[in-house]
């Protein structure tokens, strides 16, 4: 009785982990966005060129990637909680203090060094890792469900955010943005996430899955008998360094257009709040993205999924290489949208079927460091290759390129469980 008792709570908290997980993400999504909303706005204001904004995302995605690998070992060896706090206090005072930046260099500490710090315990990567560990199996549905809040908040978010820049001003948007996260992280990090799961824990579907067929019984106790791998280790393996360049690839695509996004469709007559609504509706579509990715790891895996989302990038950028007009925009926003999260997902899912989970917090954040560094990088490039040709058809063009290489390493993969 005593096991049954433990394991119904072990369930209803790894649950209250999805909900709060969701709940974070929905709020700290805005935050994520509004560098794109407030684009044109800063660049008014200051006079200061597209690349010398995208600069300042660039050192904000650079601190914030090697933020992540320091988030992933105090994870592993302290738990979420205390993760969780300290990183919104970094978030919430970066933010809330840009109402007072008067030059760039302040627009750079306080968004660029500050925020960006807070950003490595706050955002999808660290929650994937800590809802991964509450689940046995359909992992990737239970990390997709709780991920799906950073979805909903761009869809909800970003048009009311885009109202509030044009109404009171960029300055009094990032204030409340901040004091909304402060509260919300705050409470949900003492009063739910306090910890991880007891080791040998489970959900009722790990119990069901006990009772398939014997391949998956030997599979498990297979799995069991191997030592999970380091970082040290896992970077040994073809299939970690094959997944680091997709997630490089992926970072570029992903904050190249979520950055410069609202500039480059207002250049060709758009207005801003249908950009708004444009972008909204990627966000949108990206939990359709995660839903159906999450589902599809745990029937079929990772490889597939990963291919075909890099497959449809490559469709996309030719596109609005081809026709720039209201139509195609929205047909970008809606497909490319579709993809933008699905690493999320795929990532602990992975990892823990490469590598184990016992380092899962450490090897994620090294992983997604990668994504996140080719992300500033190629933000930034896309402001100087407009600064310098007038367009962005040439980051289109090569961002077009790097998807199509993307395909190939997804499918050199080798998805099974590496040993030591």
């Amino acid at each position: 009785m005593p096991v049954e008792k433990d394991r119904r709570s072990s369930l209803y908290s790894g649950w209250y982990i999805v909900a709060a997980s969701f709940v974070i993400l929905f709020f700290n999504a805005g935050a994520r966005f509004a560098i794109s909303v407030m684009f044109k706005p800063l660049i008014a204001e200051f006079g200061w060129s597209r690349g010398t904004l995208s600069l300042a995302f660039f050192l904000n995605m650079t601190v914030y990637a090697i933020s992540l690998i320091f988030v992933g070992r105090f994870y592993d060896r302290y738990g979420p909680k205390w993760v969780l706090i300290i990183s919104t206090l970094f978030l919430s005072a970066g933010f809330m203090s840009i109402f007072l930046v008067t030059s760039l260099w302040q627009f750079y500490i306080c968004y660029g060094v500050l925020a960006a710090i807070g950003m490595g315990g706050t955002a999808v990567n660290f929650l994937a890792a800590v809802t991964s560990k509450w689940f046995k199996t359909r992992r990737g549905l239970a990390v997709s469900l709780a991920l799906s809040g950073s979805c909903i908040g761009q869809f909800a978010l970003v048009p009311l955010f885009t109202i509030f820049v044009y109404r009171i001003g960029w300055r009094a948007s990032y204030f409340w943005i901040g004091c909304i996260m402060f509260l919300v992280n705050i409470i949900l990090a003492v009063l739910v996430i306090k910890g991880d799961p007891e080791p040998g824990v489970t959900s009722p579907s790990a119990k069901a899955s006990r009772k398939n067929g014997d391949g998956n019984r030997d599979q498990i106790s297979l799995h069991a008998c191997l030592r999970d791998l380091d970082l040290w280790e896992a970077m040994r393996t073809r299939s970690f360094w094959m997944f680091c360049a997709v997630m490089f690839v992926c970072g570029s695509g992903d904050f190249l257009m979520t950055t410069h996004w609202i500039a480059y469709t207002t250049d060709h007559g758009i207005s801003p709040t249908t950009a708004g609504n444009m972008l909204a509706w990627f966000g949108l579509m990206s939990l359709v993205g995660i839903l159906v990715a999450g589902t599809a790891s745990d029937r079929i895996g990772n490889r597939i999924p990963l291919a075909i989302t890099f497959a449809l990038r490559v469709i996309m950028f030719l596109l609005i290489l081809k026709v720039e007009n209201a139509v195609s925009f929205y047909i970008f926003a809606l497909v490319f949208g579709f993809t933008f999260f699905i690493t999320a997902p795929l990532t602990p899912t992975l990892i823990g079927r490469l590598f184990g989970l016992t380092h899962i917090g450490l090897i994620g954040g090294a992983v997604t460091t990668i994504h996140h560094l080719g992300g500033g990088l190629w933000a930034y490039v896309g402001g100087v290759i407009f600064d310098h040709t007038g367009s962005y058809h040439w980051a289109f063009g090569i961002s077009m390129l790097m998807a199509g290489a993307a395909v190939l390493c997804a499918l050199l993969i080798k998805e099974e469980r590496h040993e030591p």
